[in-house]
């Protein structure tokens, strides 16, 4: 009693506060400040983060040996999956895994709305899952922390769903910026990837909150570069064509990453049952990691030696220890990295981790840039450019690709390398590798789960406005039915009662048998002599087509278009719900077109 007693009084305060602010402080002056404060919070939140995948790892790794085969991977990556599983299984009670996904399905389904276990569940699972070993990256669930700390922040003060997108964008590049000290790049993501439309209104709130994000990893982690880089091998422009051929590459390396990925998602939703998930993944992904060390985690030490130029070492650790002299088989052991980085990051999300493709696309990039100068420099055809350049290179090169975000690959990766001196050969290998992908793939790996359902918001203003309308809330439910077996006397005495000039006709059991147009009928309507012997079978037809009430509204358009209809049927599993007409779309367009473009 006491508790619920001092909830009530605590639920009142924070009302008069909600109020106050309502009568004293406009709503554009309140967003920066509440991007200010989601910037703190989502920086704090991206360190915690850190420390603790690093501080799991580190206790797990402490007694590893870089000169020999290590059994222990064997078992770290399964045990720190199942943790993860009875975690989000006992605890959350809630799907939380492709975080970045999840946040363009809020934006575009639930009004940009989050709970507030989001706010801490991916924090907790990802570190235990990347700590363990799980082959995949902390920026999904950080992008999904960060932005379900904005949407709740919002929707603590009442904010319309506008700005709790506005919010949830913030959030989300804090995250982006607190965890790579990338405060540029972090606002890029939020407008490349999550499509957050580029206005006036929107910049300055994602800049604050990036910019806040990225000061407070300053603050706790000084200002090294996430990545350490030396520029002292200039590029020259004699260079470029290599450049040219290493984009065309990305391209293509992203193309086979993104379809294996949903090639393995699909094959982890087959299986039903969650031990046998574990197991399935755990085993392809413990073997991985145990043949291939640099697997383990996000792998940005692997990264960083690569840079380093310390190219045997990528062997160290692994049962080909000896083999690190070996220019060759060191070529081989990259591209089966490069390979394999896929199914590692795919068993660890299907088994039931948590992680996303952040860090896994950064990784395959650096192998790829410098297995393809590795490669080069080591034909005897003449050919002198930079492994560890090229790596930089390929890393932006296929981050673009693989999320379709070429200014986000550049600045964050001259921001977390401090390669500023590269951003002409980063903008041609970013621009090239994402102009190839975008041939066969419209959409990124992270829309495109939502894209095949209808379900994405893009920064087209049509395909926005499209999914943000419902056809929940279209559905016409005055047109009165009709029975087959209903007389013309019957169905005149419904005429006559009714407003529309349409009219269903359904079965006892609810089934859509067809229509009854008014213009149809007014021919026969006024002939006594036709009352007892035609019934409403004889007289009615069947609709142009059909809407299914799960299609979504890109769908319903097209419908429209195709049949030249104004009004349609709207059915369930064929059992009849309503109608959906033209007009009322159109009238509704325009309202969420003028509520979505107003600044």
């Amino acid at each position: 009693m006491a508790y619920k007693e001092t909830h009530n009084r605590l639920t009142d305060l924070w009302m008069r506060i909600v109020g106050w602010r309502e009568r004293h402080i406009d709503e554009g002056r309140f967003i920066y400040l509440l991007a200010l404060i989601v910037g703190v919070l989502c920086g704090v939140a991206a360190q915690i983060l850190k420390t603790l995948i690093h501080w799991i790892s580190g206790i797990l790794n402490s007694h590893v040996s870089d000169t020999s085969a290590n059994f222990t991977y064997l078992i770290y990556p399964v045990v720190g999956i199942l943790i993860v599983t009875l975690f989000i299984k006992y605890v959350v009670k809630d799907n939380i895994s492709h975080g970045v996904t999840r946040v363009l399905y809020a934006i575009s389904q639930r009004k940009s709305r989050l709970k507030k276990k989001n706010c801490y569940a991916s924090l907790v699972a990802s570190s235990i899952t990347i700590g363990f070993g799980g082959s995949v990256g902390a920026e999904g669930p950080i992008v999904f922390t960060g932005a379900a700390i904005g949407s709740n922040i919002g929707q603590a003060f009442r904010l319309s769903p506008k700005i709790l997108m506005i919010l949830v964008g913030c959030g989300a590049a804090a995250g982006i910026a607190g965890i790579f000290r990338a405060p540029i790049a972090g606002m890029l993501f939020t407008l490349e990837v999550l499509m957050i439309d580029f206005t006036g209104a929107t910049v300055m709130p994602l800049l604050i909150s990036s910019i806040t994000g990225a000061t407070v990893a300053y603050i706790f982690e000084g200002y090294d570069n996430e990545f350490f880089f030396s520029q002292n091998e200039p590029f020259l422009t004699r260079k470029i064509p290599y450049t040219i051929l290493l984009g065309i590459v990305c391209g293509f390396v992203s193309l086979y990453f993104t379809r294996m990925m949903f090639a393995m998602e699909g094959m982890f939703r087959k299986i039903k049952n969650s031990y046998f998930k574990i197991v399935t993944g755990g085993v392809i992904l413990a073997g991985l990691i145990f043949l291939f060390p640099p697997l383990y985690g996000e792998g940005y030490g692997a990264i960083n030696q690569l840079l380093d130029g310390n190219v045997s070492s990528v062997v160290d650790g692994s049962l080909f220890f000896l083999d690190r002299d070996s220019v060759w088989f060191i070529a081989l052991y990259i591209g089966l990295i490069v390979l394999t980085k896929v199914f590692a990051t795919s068993a660890t999300n299907g088994a039931g981790g948590v992680g996303g493709t952040f860090a896994p696309s950064l990784f395959v990039g650096a192998m790829c840039g410098f297995l393809f100068a590795y490669i080069l420099n080591n034909l005897d055809i003449g050919v002198d450019i930079s492994n560890k350049n090229f790596a930089l290179m390929g890393m932006a090169g296929v981050m673009s690709g693989v999320m379709h975000a070429p200014l986000m690959a550049i600045f964050l990766t001259a921001e977390m390398t401090g390669g500023y001196e590269l951003f002409l050969p980063l903008l041609i290998v970013s621009t090239l590798s994402y102009m190839t992908i975008k041939i066969f793939l419209p959409y990124s790996i992270y829309s495109m789960r939502l894209a095949q359902k209808g379900e994405l918001m893009t920064n087209e203003k049509d395909q926005a406005v499209l999914t943000l309308l419902k056809i929940d809330n279209l559905i016409e439910k005055d047109c009165t039915p009709v029975t087959p077996r209903m007389t013309l006397k019957e169905m005149v005495d419904v005429i006559s009662k009714s407003h529309r000039n349409i009219f269903p006709v359904i079965d006892d059991d609810g089934q859509l048998k067809g229509i009854v147009l008014l213009d149809d009928i007014r021919n026969i309507m006024f002939r006594p002599d036709l009352y007892r012997t035609m019934t409403v079978s004889r007289f009615m037809s069947m609709p142009p087509a059909k809407i299914d009430i799960s299609e979504s509204m890109e769908n319903v358009m097209k419908t429209f278009d195709q049949t030249n209809a104004w009004n349609l049927p709207v059915v369930d599993q064929g059992r009849y719900v309503g109608f959906v007409s033209k007009s009322k779309i159109f009238n509704s367009y325009r309202r969420v077109l003028r509520h979505y473009s107003d600044d």
